[in-house]
C-alpha cells in the first residue's frame, strides 16, 4: 500500500503562477481588468473562436445561455443525463424542460441517433457534452440540428485541448462553454469561458454577466469604469476577476505541455490495464479527434463488488477516486419531479451505476500509475 494518499486530481500550479497572482493582488486592479481581456484574447487564439467572455464558472455560462435564448415554460433542451447536474439545474430554473438523450455505452456521449429520438416541435437547444476530454461526433449532431432549425451549444467543460477533425471543439462552429474548476485541464480556481462566433449573442452575454450594463467592469478605452454606463436590461454578477484571469493566462500558455503529460499517463493506464478483468475503461469515439484526457474513467463490471465499495476499498489503499457522474435523473429532486420512460436511458443508467474516475493529473509518475493499477488489482482480487 502507498504510504501517502494519491488524489484523483491535483491542479498544476507553479511558483511562477502563484507569483503572478501575488503581483495582481498588489496591483491597483484586482477585479475584471486587463488580465481578463488578455485571457479572453488568448483563449480565442487557441480555440479559433471569434469572441470569448470570461465568467465566474461554467454554470454561470449555462445560466446566461438560458437567459440569452429566452428558455422558459414550454421549451425543451436536449442534453445527456450523464453530466454534471448544473446544466440540468439551469434549464429547470429557467422554466424549461430538460430532455435526456441516451449516451453511447462506451464513450458516454450522446449521438445524432439518440438525439433524433428526443426532438419535438418544442426543442429549442441541443447541448452535447464532450466527455472526459474526448469529442462528441459534432458533424452528425450539427447536421441533425440544422435539419430541424435547432441551435447546438457545446458543453466543453472537459474539453480544453480537444480537437475534432483538426479544429478545436467549439471553435469555428458552435457556441461553447468551458470550465476552469481545479479538476479541469487548466484552472483559475473557479471560472468559466463562454465562446461564440455570433457578435449579437456575445454582446448580450457581456451585458447579462455584469448587471445588464452596456459596458464591462473594465472599460478598455478609459482603462477603468465608464461613469456613463447605463443598465440596458437586468443582469447578474458573473464577471471574472483579474486574480483568476492571470492564472488562466499562465495556465493556457502551458496547455499543450499539460495535456501531453495527461496523455502519457492515460496511455500507461491503457497498457497496464490490458488483461485486467473486472473493470472496463472507456473506448475512443469513432471519429477523427485529439483527446485532452481530462478524466480517466473505468467501469466496475465485476459482479462481486459494487462501484461504491470499489471506491471505498481504494481509499483504504491511499488511492483517491471520483464519480463523474451520477446521472441527473436519478438524483432525488429529478427522480421525484420527472418521468423517464423505462428503457430510454439504458446506457446512461448502466454507466451511472458502475463508473469511477481514477487519478490522472500532470506530475504523476509511472510509479504512481503502478500504485493505482496494483491497488485496483488487489481490490478486485479481494472481492
Amino acid at each position: 500500500m502507498r504510504e501517502t494518499f494519491l488524489p484523483f486530481c491535483k491542479p498544476a500550479i507553479t511558483e511562477d503562477d502563484a507569483q503572478a497572482v501575488h503581483d495582481v493582488l498588489l496591483s491597483s486592479w484586482i477585479t475584471t481588468g486587463p488580465w481578463c481581456g488578455e485571457f479572453e484574447k488568448n483563449f480565442c487564439e487557441y480555440t479559433g473562436s471569434k469572441y470569448a467572455v470570461g465568467l465566474t464558472s461554467a454554470t454561470a455560462g449555462m445560466h446566461l445561455l438560458m437567459k440569452a435564448f429566452e428558455i422558459g415554460p414550454g421549451d425543451e433542451v436536449i442534453t445527456p443525463s450523464l453530466t454534471w447536474v448544473s446544466t440540468i439545474n439551469m434549464i429547470t430554473m429557467a422554466g424549461g424542460t430538460p430532455v435526456f438523450a441516451d449516451v453511447d455505452r462506451n464513450t458516454l456521449m450522446i449521438t445524432a441517433e439518440t438525439v433524433k429520438k428526443c426532438i419535438t416541435p418544442k426543442t429549442k437547444l441541443i447541448i452535447p457534452v464532450h466527455y472526459a476530454g474526448a469529442a462528441a461526433d459534432l458533424d452528425s449532431i450539427n447536421a441533425l440540428a440544422a435539419e430541424h432549425g435547432i441551435t447546438v451549444v457545446e458543453d466543453a467543460a472537459h474539453a480544453l485541448g480537444t480537437f475534432y477533425k483538426g479544429r478545436h471543439v467549439g471553435g469555428t462552429q458552435n457556441t461553447a462553454i468551458y470550465s476552469f474548476h481545479p479538476i479541469k485541464n487548466i484552472t483559475t480556481g473557479e471560472g468559466g469561458m463562454f465562446t461564440s462566433n455570433d457578435p449579437k449573442l456575445i454582446e448580450k452575454i457581456k451585458r447579462l454577466k455584469f448587471h445588464g450594463l452596456g459596458v464591462d467592469a473594465f472599460d478598455r478605452k478609459t482603462l477603468g469604469r465608464a461613469p456613463q454606463a447605463q443598465v440596458v436590461e437586468p443582469g447578474f454578477k458573473y464577471n471574472m476577476t483579474d486574480i483568476s484571469a492571470v492564472l488562466g493566462v499562465r495556465q493556457l500558455a502551458r496547455i499543450n505541455e499539460l495535456n501531453e503529460e495527461r496523455t502519457k499517463i492515460a496511455m500507461m493506464y491503457r497498457e497496464k490495464f490490458k488483461g485486467v478483468e473486472g473493470i472496463l475503461p472507456l473506448k475512443d469515439p469513432d471519429c477523427d479527434f485529439v483527446h485532452a484526457w481530462n478524466l480517466f474513467i473505468v467501469r466496475v463490471v465485476s459482479d462481486k463488488i459494487s462501484r461504491n465499495t470499489f471506491m471505498e476499498e481504494l481509499k483504504k489503499l491511499n488511492i483517491g477516486t471520483g464519480l463523474h457522474f451520477l446521472a441527473a435523473h436519478v438524483q432525488k429532486y429529478y427522480r421525484e419531479t420527472m418521468t423517464i420512460e423505462p428503457g430510454s436511458l439504458v446506457n446512461t443508467e448502466w454507466n451511472s451505476d458502475r463508473m469511477c474516475s481514477i487519478p490522472l493529473f500532470p506530475g504523476m509518475t509511472e510509479s504512481d500509475v503502478d500504485d493505482v493499477v496494483e491497488a485496483i488489482k488487489q481490490v478486485l482480487a479481494k472481492a
